[in-house]
């Protein structure tokens, strides 16, 4: 990858790469947004499942909130805009916890923080990479991977990115829910996920939802969808044909050599060793 094309699609915004599509005024801003109470914060780092999350929250009856494109997807004209909807606000949003704006913080906006296996999520954050014009193309996984590793890309390292959300998992505003979990028992997450918002769903209205948020069906759907703009959920693209690829678990035992998932491993016990999450994420993924 050369330099000048990663120059031309990303900036670094207090440390961090931004991909060009977050202006740098709106960054700064960002502390300036008039946050409500009863805003709903989907936050995740990129390619964990926020879409998921986001479809199966817009599909539950009596919800009665509207879900936005993300905070930091735009110019500084996107704090305007989010004061327009009148309902309860469903914002996405793949910033790091320090980066979230303070007054989210202080007036203790409920959050639903996703996390996914780092290796599912290096491989699909590559074929991000390779296929999202907002995006610095990779020739090779090995190329990817050691930037991911390093934390040379988009909103930063994976490690530091959860470790950050990690300190505040006991703050009663904070839902962490597991990409791996969601898969495994549709139901007992999306009933996590409900209760946490004040919202009663029963064993029918959850049959419906497992369907119309399966991996196919939102798939389908994207293509109807894609000309959508305000349906812009990922802050790295609004073409949702680009978001959905397999939506798998364990894909990444096709990309990673031996020597790569060693050295994964090796950075993953360093660097997550008092990590709560990092046992959890090795026992079900």
């Amino acid at each position: 990858m050369s330099s000048q094309s990663q120059v031309s699609v990303l900036h670094k915004f207090r440390g961090i790469l931004f991909s060009t599509v977050s202006s740098e005024e709106l960054l700064n801003a960002l502390d300036s947004f008039d946050v409500r109470e009863d805003d709903v914060f989907l936050v995740s780092y990129p390619k964990s499942g926020t879409h998921w999350i986001a479809e199966i929250i817009e599909n539950i009856p009596n919800a009665r909130i509207t879900l936005t494109s993300p905070i930091e997807l735009g110019d500084i004209s996107k704090l305007e805009e989010l004061k327009m909807y009148s309902k309860r606000r469903v914002i996405p949003t793949h910033l790091s916890y320090d980066l979230l704006p303070v007054k989210v913080k202080q007036k203790k906006c409920k959050i639903i923080y996703i996390v996914r296996n780092p290796k599912d999520t290096a491989v699909s954050l590559f074929h991000y990479y390779r296929d999202n014009p907002n995006l610095p193309c990779v020739e090779t996984w090995a190329a990817f991977l050691e930037l991911f590793l390093k934390g040379e890309v988009v909103y930063g390292s994976w490690f530091d990115h959860v470790l950050s959300w990690e300190e505040h998992r006991n703050d009663k505003n904070i839902l962490i829910i597991f990409y791996e979990e969601l898969k495994k028992d549709f139901s007992k997450s999306l009933k996590k996920i409900a209760t946490f918002l004040g919202i009663n769903v029963n064993d029918s209205e959850i049959n419906k939802i497992a369907w119309k948020t399966s991996f196919s069906e939102m798939k389908n759907n994207s293509v109807k969808e894609n000309s959508d703009l305000n349906h812009t959920i990922c802050a790295l693209t609004s073409d949702r044909k680009l978001v959905f690829r397999k939506g798998v678990v364990g894909d990444w035992i096709n990309y990673f050599t031996s020597k790569q998932k060693r050295v994964f491993d090796e950075l993953f016990t360093e660097k997550m060793k008092h990590s709560e999450l990092a046992r959890v994420l090795e026992e079900i993924s």
